[in-house]
């Protein structure tokens, strides 16, 4: 059987209607089409659900549906995090209720704590709620890195379980495996460094590239898992400009474009996300049509 929190989570578009509300029903579908392509659990309301300009109503809503599309055949691994901790623990609170089975949370950003704040900060989250957590490092967004010393020290917290690490830094993410214990599970944060992260002792992933090609992201991380690294490769090479292509912009603008050229979603973000540069449309498109997503 397979280890909860391994393999390819998605980290969940949060669509919207051409009037800007949440789109509730194309939740439910996207979430659906992710369980059909063999998706191994999904992560909504991250930062590829556009967290910052939801409402506390719509954050809980969007998990509701995902948790209730999911029903229990993949885990729902909630995005609870932020730079205020009185917060992240009320959030982690209603994610609870709202039926996730786990939580993504963020390093606290802007405010740049140090090691030891880091360390209380996700203790205070960790002792409000029995939920298994992971802990998401992303210094490109979040100015601060989480190292592999301190991660090590916040893998003793009993149900803090592992990891989405975007540092970008393959050496650092060999010093975590090194030093965290065999069942902490490390997962990528990048798309395109999920092979040669797992070939070190790395779990998965929690992607972006899998909103849009849900499927490929499978084959590929299911090859590694068994060994096949040359099938590995192959799926790898094939998928690796659009894994890229994803942040030619700021994520999530070039997925949602993709997925609204796909005709999956409206291609409606809410301030200060934007439409990509049409440039960056017209490269998104020819990624699409090299892997047969979009008309030729």
């Amino acid at each position: 059987m397979r280890t909860r929190w391994t393999g390819v989570g998605t980290a969940l578009v949060t669509p919207f209607t051409t009037s800007g509300a949440v789109d509730e029903a194309a939740v439910r579908r996207l979430a659906r089409r992710q369980i059909d392509a063999g998706i191994h659990f999904l992560v909504p309301c991250g930062t590829t659900g556009e967290t910052p300009t939801l409402t506390e109503d719509e954050w809980c809503r969007v998990v509701e549906i995902v948790v209730d599309e999911a029903k229990g055949a993949v885990p729902v691994m909630a995005g609870a995090g932020g730079n205020n901790t009185r917060e992240v623990v009320h959030l982690a609170k209603l994610m609870q209720k709202a039926g996730a089975d786990g939580l993504l949370s963020v390093t606290p950003y802007y405010n740049k704590p140090t090691p030891e704040g880091m360390y209380a900060h996700f203790s205070a989250v960790a002792e409000a709620t029995p939920l298994p957590i992971a802990l998401y490092n992303v210094p490109g967004r979040t100015g601060t890195n989480m190292d592999a010393t301190t991660l090590a020290r916040l893998a003793t917290i009993p149900n803090v379980v592992g990891v989405k690490e975007a540092s970008g830094n393959i050496q650092q993410m060999a010093e975590i495996i090194h030093a965290v214990p065999d069942d902490f599970l490390v997962l990528s944060g990048d798309d395109a460094v999920t092979v040669p992260l797992m070939a070190i002792g790395g779990r998965g992933i929690i992607s972006v590239a899998s909103n849009s090609i849900p499927a490929l992201m499978v084959e590929m991380v299911e090859a590694a898992e068994r060994g096949d690294y040359p099938a590995a490769r192959r799926v790898h090479q094939r998928i690796l400009p659009i894994m890229i292509g994803n942040f030619m912009e700021s994520n999530p603008g070039p997925v949602k474009f993709a997925m609204a050229a796909m005709g999956l979603l409206e291609p409606v973000y809410r301030l200060p996300m934007v439409l990509p540069r049409e440039a960056s449309q017209q490269k998104m498109r020819a990624m699409l049509r090299d892997l047969d997503l979009i008309a030729r």
